[in-house]
């Protein structure tokens, strides 16, 4: 079982940051509920906290050195140290590193049609590293806490309770608090 929650995790993750590095184009569909159910949530976090994702990853980028998937594993378990993860949290996860990976591609002047199969390099393997970055985290170390929660078929309910409330911006904002908790998180890590 938790062999099958590492592997999903990591095409959720592949999804998502494939997705992020992508030229504008038609996406591909994608490969599962879960993976779609991020694309959308994730996408929509960024769009509502833009400005401060691409300050964190810049302030990310000067910290990491080369070894942006060694840092990220540490902010992850820095961002969850406390024990309290939640969907949020992982979303999160999610847009911060989706955002990482496309700054990383534009620095390293790769062209963003990358090749997600990869191994992790100065371009075609980056989405492949980060996303076994965060499934390696989330798949094997939160694996517990993923099957406590329905694993991504409970992401997907909390996915469609997003949706439900997309009409009203105050029940999004509400909805979306606990990644801002991520997200204030994240800015501590990221400062001191």
């Amino acid at each position: 079982m938790s062999c099958g929650v590492w592997k999903e995790t990591l095409v959720v993750a592949e999804d998502y940051l494939y997705l992020c590095c992508t030229k504008p184009q038609p996406a591909p569909p994608p490969p599962s509920e879960s993976a779609a159910a991020m694309r959308t949530v994730a996408q929509d976090m960024e769009a509502q906290h833009q400005a401060r994702f691409h300050s964190l990853v810049q302030t990310f980028l000067k910290q990491s050195g080369q070894d942006p998937c060694g840092s990220l594993r540490k902010v992850m378990e820095e961002l969850v140290g406390d024990g309290h993860l939640n969907w949020g949290r992982v979303v999160s996860i999610f847009t911060f590193t989706g955002v990482l990976a496309r700054q990383l591609l534009e620095q390293s002047g790769m062209n963003p049609g990358l090749d997600p199969g990869k191994k992790l390099g100065q371009g075609p393997g980056l989405c492949r590293g980060l996303a076994e970055t965060i499934a390696d985290y989330l798949g094997e170390e939160k694996k517990d806490w993923l099957l406590e929660n329905d694993g991504w078929e409970g992401f997907c309910k909390f996915s469609q309770s997003a949706r439900e409330v997309s009409q009203d911006s105050s029940m999004k904002t509400a909805l979306f608090a606990a990644a801002g908790v991520g997200l204030a998180g994240l800015t501590f890590l990221l400062v001191r």
